[in-house]
């Protein structure tokens, strides 16, 4: 296809651990992800992010990296990633690697030498400060795991910075070798082939020069950052950090293709993700920058919808949206939005919703089942982020655990009698091999999804155009040939557009998340049951805004 891979495509993102177990020891490898490659094209995915495969002591599994440039071996070899990029890319499908710029493991090399003396060598590479007289840390900023982000370092008598765990210091990006030393970083992965970064926790990589303390949260302020009771002013979103990724951009392009940097941008200000891409007409820093506003909205129309329109008002070319459901840090969709109903009639809402927004959408490993969270007893967790603002309770590990390839002991994640590094769960009926052999399934509306986004344009790159609604009701159209109507309410109820003459909505379901409604003729009114959607191909090629819904 034209243009860059990823305004056309689809991402799916693999937690490795838990995605397919080769070797059988219980954890997700590498060699997993060759062996599950078939699925993955089956399903019709254009790219996939991996998170962390680096070296690391696994304090906060693979976001604590030891070595940039090795692969945990208990994941993999280099050789392992060489084989997945040659076999993926068989298969027309890229390979993403998570990058973790902002801070490195307390058991790295460089912070090993930066701890043991002020004059070692690697003493910059990292953010060391005086407390002040009365012994407190340097000012007030607070991890994003809880409490204070600062650790004291008793053998050289300073504090170090740590927005995560005491072990994850952060790296200091007013050093120039730490730039260096990043640029040698992209370029060891790219030039075997790696068609680019998951960047985490991109918008604190540079912090204030000054260390100046954060002012107090407001009333008013999204409710992620009043969690932090701090407006984080001064160790997140400088206006330095536009430079580390203009550099990083310079970098990419120098490829052929050209690499994908894809930013977590966690800025809970959604007119603020434009600043990500920069300027000029295909912009200078981020390709994507992904908006965890719409993942922490409820499943409310007017809620959702709200974050689409600022998203549509502020990223104007070069900016492209990205969109997802669930991520590896929060609890799945069908858990924190549905009440843990993964194969009703809402979760195939947020499917058709998701895979039918302009911009690229994101699926997290199993987003195609409907799967929901695992519940985990306490002697079954293995997150080390239990407790605090970042997440309370159980952690992260139950929207982590291994993915059910089909019924029977190990799940087809791992061989039978071996124990996995997470619970499984019971997933009777959600399996892979389940849902495959069933037309009506979950698994089959996103494989069909995917080949429509394929084969229409207009769902690929064609506008957003928002269609009146009334509470509850959401629809818009995909430049002039496509419609998509979600009724998000607890009513059944008609929808009316108008603008189309005699007959008013005209057209043909191309997909319904009522299956049975494939190919159905709309003449005029379109019923729609308590959370049920379609997507429409209209008859004609203009519709206006007005739009009308009669309740049942």
């Amino acid at each position: 296809m034209s243009g860059p891979w990823w305004r056309k495509g689809v991402i799916y993102q693999i937690y490795p651990r838990s995605f397919a177990d080769a070797d059988g020891d219980g954890v997700g490898d590498l060699a997993g992800i060759v062996d599950r490659l078939d699925y993955l094209a089956w399903l019709g995915v254009d790219g996939i992010w991996i998170n962390p495969v680096n070296v690391s002591p696994d304090r906060d599994w693979g976001y604590d990296v030891a070595d940039y440039c090795a692969v945990q071996p208990v994941l993999g070899t280099l050789d392992d990633v060489d084989t997945l990029i040659r076999e993926a890319g068989c298969r027309d499908i890229r390979v993403l690697l998570d990058l973790v710029p902002n801070h490195t493991s307390d058991q790295h090399p460089w912070f090993v030498e930066a701890r043991a003396s002020r004059e070692s060598p690697y003493r910059d590479f990292y953010v060391w400060a005086d407390g002040k007289p009365d012994g407190s840390p340097p000012n007030n900023w607070r991890s994003s795991f809880g409490g204070p982000a600062w650790a004291y370092e008793p053998g050289t008598g300073q504090w170090y910075l740590h927005h995560f765990l005491p072990s994850q210091p952060d790296l200091n990006w007013w050093n120039e070798e730490v730039w260096s030393a990043f640029d040698d970083i992209l370029r060891f992965w790219f030039d075997r082939g790696v068609a680019g970064f998951r960047i985490d926790v991109c918008q604190k990589i540079v912090k204030d020069a000054r260390l100046r303390d954060n002012p107090p949260s407001e009333p008013d302020d999204h409710p992620y950052v009043r969690a932090h009771g701090q407006r984080q002013v001064y160790n997140s979103q400088r206006p330095e950090t536009h430079d580390v990724f203009r550099r990083w951009r310079a970098i990419a392009e120098r490829y052929d293709p050209p690499r994908l940097l894809l930013g977590e941008t966690y800025v809970m200000d959604v007119a603020r993700l434009a600043a990500y891409y920069g300027a000029g007409p295909e912009g200078d820093q981020l390709h994507l920058a992904c908006n965890f506003v719409f993942l922490h909205e409820p499943f409310i129309a007017s809620a959702l919808s709200a974050v689409v329109d600022t998203a549509e008002a502020h990223l104007q070319a070069p900016a492209w949206p990205v969109w997802a459901i669930s991520t590896h840090d929060l609890p799945r969709f069908p858990t924190r939005w549905l009440g843990g109903d993964g194969g009703g009639g809402a979760a195939r809402c947020a499917l058709l919703m998701l895979l039918t927004l302009r911009g690229t959408p994101t699926l997290y490993y199993g987003d195609e089942l409907g799967l929901s969270d695992v519940p985990l007893g306490p002697d079954e967790r293995a997150d080390p982020v239990g407790t605090g603002v970042f997440q309370a309770g159980p952690g992260r590990d139950p929207c982590r655990t291994p993915m059910p390839w089909h019924p029977g002991p190990g799940a087809g994640f791992t061989a039978a009698g071996v124990r996995p590094w997470l619970p499984v769960g019971d997933r009777e009926g959600t399996t892979v091999a389940e849902q495959q052999a069933d037309p009506a399934s979950m698994l089959h509306l996103t494989r069909d999804l995917l080949a429509l986004r394929r084969d229409r344009p207009d769902l690929q790159t064609g506008t957003y155009t928002r269609l009146a609604a009334p509470d509850g009701w959401w629809a818009w159209r995909r430049g002039t040939s496509l419609a998509v109507v979600l009724n998000l309410s607890t009513d059944d109820g008609e929808y009316e557009l108008e603008g189309l003459g005699p007959g008013q909505l005209r057209g043909r379901v191309l997909i319904g998340t009522d299956r049975a409604r494939d190919g159905e003729t709309i003449e005029g009114r379109l019923r729609l049951s308590a959370r049920e959607g379609t997507l429409v191909e209209l008859n004609g090629s203009t519709v206006d805004q007005a739009g009308g819904v009669t309740r049942a």
